[in-house]
């Protein structure tokens, strides 16, 4: 998953009750463990709810136990049984503990006979945690509706009783029922030729996490872009889409000949309403993304590196838990900007990589000593806090460490043979490192000590010596953004007709908190950047105009928010308007207007902020 930049999120304090190997979920692995999922759901969009069946097939460990925990959040639990080999049931005693905030409802359900299968009959909540429900007239096309999952962190067990961890593995099958015209794909192989009969099957044969397991449903069309690839989106996207994705297959040879065959058949990408709260999520098979990337130049595909990058790293090889999650994030991190390299030139990978480090150095020092390291002690950080930038940026600014003091074709070998020795586990940073050590660290003695492989994992901030990529084109920026902040040279003489989507990014994000309001007024006459198509851009740009007090902008800006539900893309100027005068009035009543297109998660980051500024004023 992409999210970026980090959004801030208070720590939380997990409760106690949690399983203690995985404070995020109530599962208890060592007693029993899911290995298969038999999905049965009905899609109810008058009342935006899953009614549904979830059969769980079961490994005992331990012969004395005596019930199954498993994670739900919001669920109506209608009956529970146990399935014997005959196919007939029986009836099970359970108990939901009272909802708690981050973690939601522990279900412990009486098994005192160890059954092969249990079966919940259950159905969601219209608010559930993992799913958005869109009216026709959310959508592009305004005339279906449309609903999809983010199960990450925690969020499967929103619409799904299960163990709810990184750690457990399961493959699942699933029937889904749906009105017709309405197209239904999951995390699982597809058929875009199906006919929209409202009658739909999936098969997961290979083990994945709960995160992974996702649902989309809606008027949606399809477009091959390659043997093994295509795009899915509404049908008014659906052309643009497939023509900015067109080099799907080239990525998916790219990722092969560096690391290792594509092992799960294809790989198609579901472009969603612009109200996904994240920038694109690798749900196995079918990677859900934004049209935020959709911008005509192919310019933020690396987007799609990124989501097909995790088929290797966090996909095959999973983190264990949220705490190890930059083993998901930073190993993806850093092969996207492989395949970028590959496909479209060492300067736009090095610029990629570039604009990641100097945000992360800028943001770093403000954070707790805790939340700086790549493996933080797990007891006070919240699921979804783990998903920051350190985890993507300082995670793949190692690798890239790795890269250059081993050399790339010995640290190539080496990935490559990790994601085989790991393939379709999960695994701890400790894992990894003992992995590590005697297959990098000391068969090639001299080049890093293991002492300074420490010091990037469980050190807070960045090692001093930790290398960074040049870029000729950067430089050059820095020279006239310096040059225009000292009046030196005039906003219609920057040499910026030629700049990609990542120049003007870097232009911006180097530009003071608070640029003053002439700069920022010179700036847009001479480049028109209120209104820019670009959400990348515009995000950046309203920021700072907002900052330097040009109420000018702000109708704009709003237009984004409302147009625009992704996090990284949204949250930032919700921030930039609650720090000026009379903001925090004007964010509140765009925020009204916004919110019901929102997906739960963006609400709750804005509501947190918005009653933040609030308690500060």
């Amino acid at each position: 998953m992409r999210l970026l930049p980090i959004l801030a999120f208070g720590t939380l304090m997990l409760p106690l009750a949690a399983h203690a190997s995985e404070p995020h979920s109530y599962a208890q692995p060592d007693q029993v463990v899911v290995t298969h999922l038999d999905l049965d759901l009905k899609l109810d969009f008058p009342h935006k709810q899953l009614d549904g069946r979830a059969t769980l097939k079961l490994d005992w460990k331990n012969p004395q136990a005596t019930s199954l925990v498993l994670d739900t959040r919001d669920l109506k639990i209608a009956k529970i049984e146990a399935l014997g080999a005959d196919g007939k049931t029986t009836p099970l005693k359970y108990a939901l503990a009272p909802r708690d905030k981050q973690l939601g409802e522990k279900l412990t359900i009486a098994t005192p006979t160890h059954p092969a299968q249990v079966r919940i009959v259950y159905t969601t909540s219209p608010d559930a945690s993992g799913l958005q429900w869109l009216t026709p007239a959310q959508t592009a096309d305004k005339k279906l509706p449309f609903m999809f999952s983010q199960s990450e962190s925690i969020h499967a067990r929103s619409w799904v009783p299960l163990q709810d961890s990184p750690a457990i593995r399961f493959s699942y099958t699933a029937h889904v029922t749906a009105p017709k015209d309405v197209r239904v794909v999951m995390s699982a192989l597809n058929d875009a030729k199906h006919p929209l009969n409202g009658d739909y099957s999936f098969d997961q044969p290979h083990p994945i996490p709960s995160y992974l397991l996702a649902i989309g449903a809606g008027d949606i069309a399809v477009k091959e872009t390659g043997p093994r690839s295509a795009v899915y989106a509404e049908p008014s996207v659906v052309s643009k889409a497939a023509h900015e994705f067109e080099d799907t297959e080239q990525m998916i040879a790219t990722a092969e000949k560096l690391y290792g065959p594509y092992r799960w058949g294809r790989y198609d990408i579901l472009v969603l309403p612009p109200s996904f709260p994240y920038g694109g999520m690798e749900n196995p098979d079918m990677t859900f993304a934004t049209p935020t990337v959709l911008v005509g130049d192919k310019s933020l595909v690396s987007l799609v590196a990124h989501e097909l990058a995790h088929s290797w790293s966090g996909n095959l090889v999973t983190a264990a838990s949220w705490r190890d999650i930059w083993l998901n994030e930073g190993v993806t991190t850093y092969v996207q900007g492989r395949i970028t390299e590959a496909l479209y030139g060492k300067g736009l990978a090095d610029e990629e990589a570039l604009l990641s480090a100097r945000a992360l150095q800028k943001e770093i020092g403000a954070m707790p000593a805790n939340s700086q390291k790549l493996a933080p002690d797990p007891r006070g950080i919240d699921a979804d806090d783990s998903l920051s930038d350190v985890a993507y940026d300082k995670g793949s600014w190692f690798l890239r460490t790795l890269e250059q003091r081993f050399g790339r074709a010995t640290f190539d070998d080496y990935l490559k043979g990790y994601f085989n020795h790991f393939a379709f586990q999960s695994i701890t940073t400790e894992q990894m490192l003992d992995y590590m050590k005697p297959n990098l660290i000391e068969k090639y003695p001299g080049k890093m000590s293991w002492a300074e492989v420490h010091d990037w994992v469980y050190g807070s901030g960045i090692p001093k010596d930790a290398p960074l990529p040049d870029s000729p084109h950067f430089d050059a920026i820095d020279h006239e953004r310096t040059a225009f902040l000292a009046d030196q040279l005039s906003a219609d003489k920057l040499d910026a007709k030629g700049w990609n989507t990542q120049e003007w990014m870097y232009f911006l994000d180097r530009l003071p908190d608070v640029t003053p309001l002439a700069r920022i007024q010179q700036l847009d006459t001479a480049w028109h950047l209120t209104g820019t198509p670009n959400a990348e851009i515009g995000m950046r740009w309203y920021s700072h105009a907002i900052a330097a007090g040009d109420k000018a902008v702000w109708p704009a800006a709003a237009e984004h928010m409302i147009r625009i539900g992704r996090l990284y893309l949204t949250v930032p100027l919700y921030k930039a308007l609650v720090g000026t005068p009379g903001g925090l009035a004007y964010a509140e009543q765009v925020y009204a207007k916004a919110k019901a297109g929102y997906h739960p998660l963006t609400q709750q980051v804005v509501e947190d902020l918005v009653a933040k500024a609030k308690k500060a004023q």
